[in-house]
């Protein structure tokens, strides 16, 4: 049985030109505390060196898909579409996940069913990777409803039900 049969947890990225800090974003999630999930990278017509360092990679758990540049709502869709499992996690190219997001994120979305997204805080840091400050994810239903049609949540801290996401027609191409 391969390691990719009932994966977990699919982490989906869009990269375009991301040669800068590509290749720890991709090994923050290769080294994470929980291993069993895929790991969707939608190359979006990258100019840079984004596709070599893309290829410097063998790990069976990776799925390059390189297109033509589409943009980040169009790319993502893409990614989402071709994920195998429920729960889908997002990551962003130019960040860092902690080691044990994937674990602590997917322990709490089977332990609570009706949870259909959910987010973190996040660590802001200068590009030496020095602690610039935090970023608090808001916790309260009431203020987040407030906060819409705007996003509360940090985009590559989130984890999402797959079929919500797909109820609702995924991301909007036409912002």
């Amino acid at each position: 049985m391969s390691t990719m049969d009932n994966v977990k947890i699919s982490v989906v990225m869009s990269v375009y030109n991301g040669e800068r800090h590509l290749k720890e974003s991709i090994d923050s999630i290769l080294n994470q505390s929980f291993q069993n999930f895929e790991f969707i990278i939608i190359n979006d017509g990258s100019i840079d060196s984004t596709n070599l360092i893309l290829k410097s990679y063998c790990d069976e758990r990776i799925r390059i898909i390189n297109t033509k540049n589409q943009g980040l709502p169009a790319a993502l869709n893409l990614g989402i579409s071709l994920a195998q499992a429920d729960i889908i996690a997002r990551m962003d190219s130019d960040d860092i996940a902690h080691s044990t997001r994937l674990e602590k994120q997917l322990d709490y979305m089977e332990a609570h069913g009706e949870c259909i997204l959910l987010g973190t805080s996040a660590r802001v840091i200068d590009e030496c990777g020095e602690y610039v400050y935090t970023i608090n994810a808001i916790q309260s239903w009431h203020k987040i409803k407030n906060r819409f049609p705007n996003s509360s949540f940090i985009h590559p801290s989130v984890v999402f039900r797959k079929n919500i996401f797909d109820k609702i027609g995924g991301y909007n191409i036409f912002m």
